[in-house]
Formats: C-alpha cells, structure tokens, sequence
C-alpha cells in the first residue's frame, strides 16, 4: 500500500472460496448478546404505506443486518407512541434480536426526498435524548456496540457505557444533525465529541460533511487506530486507518467500489446497513472467513448495503446467504472487467 497523508490502494479482493461462518449460537457466559446496537427509531413518511410512515433509524437497520448475517444482537431502541407499535418491530424480533424499548415523549420523525444532487431531508419532530441508564447490566460486558444515533439522540456520557475492550462502532452523520420541526435538517459541522473519540469504527456520509473538510481533518477527531468509513453512495467509498499511538505517522487510505443494486426501490438505511455489515466483520471476523487484511469485510458491507435499496425500508435487509450470492456477483464481475 502507497503511504502518505493522501496514499491510496484500490481493493481489488482475491477469489471469494468459502466465507467463514459466524458464532451464530455464541453469547458471553454472562449471557449479553454479542453485539448492541442503539439509537432512536425514526418514522419516515411514506405515502405508499397504509400509516403513512415506515419505521426507520440507525437502530432498526442496524440491528436487522447484525441480526441477519448471524451475530447475537440486542437493541436498545427510543421510540414514540405511535413506534412502540410498529409492525417493523416484529421483523427484529423474529430475527432474533432481542429488542429492548424505550419511552420517547418525542421520537424523530422525517420525510426523506431524493434529489439528483442528493437527498433533502425535513424534520416533522425532533427526538428527545436516550439515556445511557437503559442498557440492562448484564449487556454492560458485551464485546460489540454500534452507536446508531439519527437525531443526535445520545448524549456524551454514551460514550463511556461499553466495556474498555469492546468493539465500538459509530455512525457519525447521526450526531451531526439539528432538528427543528417544520424545517429542513441542518448539518452541524464536526468537532470534538466524547463518543467519537471512544469509537473503533466511524460511518459517515460524504453528504453529511462539507466537500471542503479534508479526510485527514475528519480523521483528527477519532482516536489514534480508529477507521473512519466515509460512504459515496454508487462512487464507492474510502475508509481511512491511522497507526495506533502515531500521530505523525501518514493516513492509510483504502478506496473500495460500490456493488450495483439490480433495482432501485428505496434508497433510505443503506449507510446504516453499510456500516452495520463492516461492524459485524469487525467483531466477528470469522464472518468473512478471518480476510479483514483481503477487504472482505468492505466487500460484504458493500454487497449488504447494495442490497437493501431493493426493497421498502427495513423490509430490504438482506438474509446472510443472499449477501454471499451478492458477493459472488460482484467478484466474478470484476474479474472479468479489462485490466483486472
């Protein structure tokens, strides 16, 4: 790999062979799920549902993806009165997460418009902030987390819920929104935040940040050994990884290609599931047959991530053996692509 603060490798992956499989049936002897997620689940209107809504968030994609490439997993999820119900909800459940709610006065509510130069999000309602006390203690030892915010739902002191040694990954665009009802989402621009600088894993999308905020000043604000995941929709993406404990030392930076949906039917939770698939590679390796250092794990998140855009909502979230065919797609296309 070409070092420098602008070093570049194209992942180009070896022949897929056998994935690995997950600890499917493996929990802490303390009995917490292998992996927690967290967030607020946001209702997105949508016309063609008979709610005129569809249950959303960082959380509920999160968890369905976790849950459906095989890893034990647990939600702590925010929801208002009307999310309580949501049929969505069962999805999970029946995926096997054990899905813990919570009481929102006030639950993000959005209506999501895409546009060619990028997606105009409104804000119906706000979301009231999700307290760190409602994490059960007996998860408090669980090895993975993702901190799925949508709102900027989590205050700091998440930040100091998982266990030293935990997995901790983190979807960033979710803590740089503000909210207010009636008016269009505003990007808030990044800076110091406790719960950043605990993560391990950083999503973001390219959209949610300024052009002119260079990578390298992203990165500053994460903690030295930390990856930042920064997404760009059907360009692909790059995840950029400083040495652990070197400040100095130059950014690595790997670009990695998108994988092409087959159709197009609802862009809405693919960073999420994006993010969520990488997370799970990273906790549980054996997911990808142990090929981190190949770039599996970004090949799964891409193929995981193309995948969901096929089908309304949650209802998209890809089963851990349609991913593999995704896979298999995706490696036999490029190895017939001229010049690889």
């Amino acid at each position: 790999m070409e070092r420098g603060t602008v070093g570049r490798q194209v992942y180009v992956p070896p022949p897929l062979g056998q994935l690995g499989r997950p600890m499917t049936e493996v929990r802490e002897a303390s009995g917490s799920p292998v992996v927690i997620v967290v967030g607020a689940a946001s209702r997105d209107i949508a016309d063609d549902d008979p709610r005129g809504w569809r249950l959303g968030g960082g959380v509920s994609y999160s968890a369905l993806t976790t849950a459906r490439l095989g890893l034990p997993t647990g939600a702590i999820v925010g929801v208002d009165e009307e999310a309580s119900t949501a049929s969505e909800l069962d999805l999970l459940r029946d995926a096997g997460v054990d899905v813990r709610l919570v009481p929102l006065e006030h639950g993000p509510v959005f209506v999501n418009i895409e546009r060619p130069e990028g997606r105009l999000q409104l804000c119906r309602s706000h979301s009231d902030p999700l307290p760190s006390g409602a994490v059960p203690a007996e998860w408090r030892a669980s090895p993975g987390w993702i901190l799925a915010p949508v709102a900027a739902e989590l205050p700091p002191d998440w930040a100091a819920v998982p266990a030293d040694e935990a997995f901790v990954a983190v979807g960033w665009q979710g803590l740089l929104r503000e909210l207010v009802a009636g008016e269009a989402v505003r990007h808030i621009a990044p800076g110091p935040d406790p719960i950043i600088r605990r993560a391990d894993l950083v999503g973001l999308s390219r959209d949610d940040v300024d052009r002119e905020v260079a990578i390298a000043d992203l990165y500053g604000l994460l903690r030295r050994g930390a990856s930042l995941a920064v997404t760009q929709g059907d360009h692909g993406g790059l995840v950029a990884h400083g040495a652990h404990g070197d400040r100095d030392a130059a950014l690595e930076m790997r670009h990695y290609p998108a994988v092409p949906s087959h159709d197009l039917v609802d862009a809405t939770g693919a960073g999420d599931v994006f993010l969520a698939a990488l997370a799970a590679a990273r906790i549980e390796p054996r997911l990808v047959g142990g090929r981190i250092g190949q770039g599996f794990d970004l090949l799964l998140a891409a193929a995981a991530a193309s995948l969901v855009l096929e089908g309304p909502g949650m209802f998209g979230v890809p089963m851990r053996d349609v991913v593999r065919v995704r896979m298999s797609e995706a490696l036999d296309r490029r190895a017939a692509a001229p010049g690889v």
